[in-house]
């Protein structure tokens, strides 16, 4: 049977894959997008949304929706010392109070559905102390709190899970990814010896809406290559 998606952030990157997995599978598919250009088709409509300034349409979105992945993040790398208050709150209303927002907005459409699914994402470097990541840390730190604790009080009617990666080939990691050199560095680093690939992470999101993780809820679930265990 067909399911109802909503991918916030559908457009780009691992949202984008997602998207096109999950349309793939005869799903129907509810995604947003900010600045890049993007077409409906037979199972996708789009609906431009900036999480921080809009308000989610819901006139075009089904009654039932039993699944919803909150993609839009940051990656901003530099010593502690150098961000302001700011910089830290703006990542924060992003990545956290945007994901809050939408997770009420969509809250009660998500309680009509049959063991229906909130996908978030988070980092390894949440679990693993890496240099200059403290600002992506705590946004993303507080998603994995958010996570458990949500799974525990929307159990068992609605499931909650996080996918933590380790750096992907997406246009948000360009910048650290944008030369052979940087790639071959950023690889040798990994135990498999490769980057993540932004379908990796999508396949894995995509696991955890479906009913083949009808038993998984609270968890965090690392698609990484390894980075965060293999040492």
């Amino acid at each position: 049977m067909n399911k109802n998606y909503v991918i916030i952030g559908g457009s780009s990157g691992i949202g984008k894959e997602l998207v096109n997995i999950l349309a793939s599978q005869e799903n129907n598919v509810f995604a947003t997008y900010n600045e890049n250009k993007v077409e409906n088709h037979d199972k996708v409509q789009y609906q431009k949304f900036n999480v921080l300034n809009d308000s989610l349409n819901l006139d075009n979105l089904p009654d039932e929706i039993d699944g919803l992945v909150y993609c839009p993040g940051s990656i901003n790398l530099k010593p502690f010392k150098r961000f302001t208050d700011e910089d830290f709150i703006s990542d924060f209303k992003l990545q956290v109070v945007g994901a809050t927002s939408v997770i009420k907005t969509l809250m009660p459409r998500l309680a009509a559905g049959e063991n229906s699914s909130i996908v978030l994402f988070s980092t390894i470097a949440v679990q693993n102390g890496f240099n200059f990541h403290s600002q992506v840390s705590i946004s993303k730190g507080a998603i994995e709190g958010l996570t458990r604790s949500l799974a525990a009080e929307l159990a068992p009617k609605i499931r909650v899970n996080a996918v933590a990666p380790s750096i992907t080939d997406t246009s948000l990691a360009s910048k650290f990814l944008n030369t052979p050199q940087k790639i071959a560095t950023q690889a040798e680093k990994n135990p498999l010896k490769k980057i993540g690939a932004a379908k990796d992470v999508a396949e894995a999101a995509a696991y955890l809406l479906t009913d083949k993780s009808s038993w998984t809820t609270g968890q965090i679930l690392h698609v990484d290559g390894g980075s965060s265990t293999i040492k």
